[in-house]
């Protein structure tokens, strides 16, 4: 059985990656993937808290609501992400990335990135390692 999506449907943008990893795909989130996976956490602990008929249960009611909300957006902005970079989705910005990425061999500090905006966490690829010159680390 082939499940690759590939093989069923062609992008209709430029290819970044054909088959980016856990890492790029994650590091690659917008800002309104951010502000998605957060909105539809929040709406989903209220839905949670609301939906708790007796008050000893609304505690554990909202937990749960807020679990499903936080799996259920993590994969919508992932889904969104990964389908820019596989080219079904509009992906101007990661292409001026991209391709500014390869001509100055910067593959860290695309100023387009949400990743630049944000305090949050960052995933390096394998090729951004620092690199050690004499007693110094560059990085």
């Amino acid at each position: 059985m082939n499940t690759d999506i590939t093989a069923s449907a062609k992008p209709e943008y430029p290819v970044i990656d054909r088959n980016p990893p856990f890492t790029k795909v994650v590091g690659n989130f917008s800002t309104l993937d951010y502000f998605r996976f957060i909105t539809i956490t929040g709406v989903s602990v209220t839905v949670g808290y609301l939906s708790g008929i007796k008050p000893g249960i609304r505690g554990p009611s909202m937990v749960t609501g807020g679990l499903i909300g936080l799996m259920g957006g993590f994969m919508y902005a992932y889904q969104n992400s990964a389908g820019r970079l596989m080219g079904f989705f509009p992906n101007d910005d990661e292409v001026s990335c991209s391709f500014s990425d390869q001509i100055m061999d910067t593959s860290f500090e695309c100023q387009d990135s949400a990743m630049h905006r944000l305090p949050l966490p960052r995933f390096h690829n394998v090729n951004d390692s620092p690199e050690i010159v004499g007693d110094w680390i560059i990085v």
